[in-house]
């Protein structure tokens, strides 16, 4: 079965190139041309996929990149102006999982949506043993369920929030530079820049660290790079 993508923009032109070669590829397509209509969609029609951009009438795309995320974890990738630097930040503060800046390529978008659909469906369908856990402290991590509990409780992490981490804890006590963490977690398809990971780092502590003075799990190497604390589970 095919992927089903909603793309969100108010340009018509731009939703019309975007489904054509979503479709040439093989997805199937929804559109909306404002942000109520989107957030709608994305609730009733159970997309895999969506791109949706900033700017909307009715409710921009921020707001429903908001209330998505109190509803559903499905992949979203902002769609920002090429001027607009603090869209970026604030999409992925809000929890979407990339961004793609204007004029794109469609090279570019193809790439990006592959990787990201092609991660969401591993960590959907890809079987893996039942004691496949990491434990650090409080801090778990099932494998199995592609899920991070912190005291037996989840945590609502994005998937690329859980990427990052469960990268970080399978290499606990190494230290990785942004670009490093780019190539493993974000794919080698990926063309944004090193603030992508800055901003990720900061919204994954902000649900995972119990200590926002002094963090516990994820710590920082000043000039160099992050690094997941292996002597967490004494601390």
């Amino acid at each position: 079965m095919s992927a089903k993508i909603l793309v969100v923009d108010d340009e018509e032109n731009i939703v019309d190139i975007l489904r054509e070669n979503l479709e040439r590829e093989g997805y199937e397509t929804i559109a909306a041309y404002d942000g109520k209509t989107a957030l709608k969609l994305a609730l009733s029609d159970d997309p895999d996929l969506i791109l949706l951009d900033c700017m909307l009438p009715e409710m921009d795309g921020f707001d429903v990149c908001r209330k998505l995320r109190q509803e559903t974890l499905v992949p979203i990738i902002m769609l920002t102006a090429k001027s607009e630097e603090i869209d970026k930040v604030l999409g992925l503060e809000l929890g979407a999982d990339d961004y793609i800046v204007k004029p794109f390529s469609m090279r570019e978008v193809m790439a990006r949506v592959k990787a990201l659909l092609r991660r969401s469906h591993i960590a959907e369908v890809t079987p893996r043993e039942t004691s496949d856990i990491i434990e650090y402290g409080d801090l778990k991590i099932n494998q199995k369920a592609y899920e991070i509990l912190m005291n037996d409780e989840p945590i609502n992490l994005t998937l690329r929030e859980y990427e990052l981490v469960l990268f970080l804890a399978r290499n606990a006590g190494q230290v990785f530079s942004r670009e490093t963490l780019l190539e493993k977690v974000w794919g080698y398809e990926y063309f944004g820049d090193v603030r992508t990971v800055d901003v990720t780092i900061r919204r994954t502590r902000e649900k995972l660290e119990p200590d926002q003075e002094n963090y516990k799990y994820i710590l920082t190497k000043r000039g160099v790079g992050y690094y997941f604390n292996r002597d967490a589970e004494k601390q």
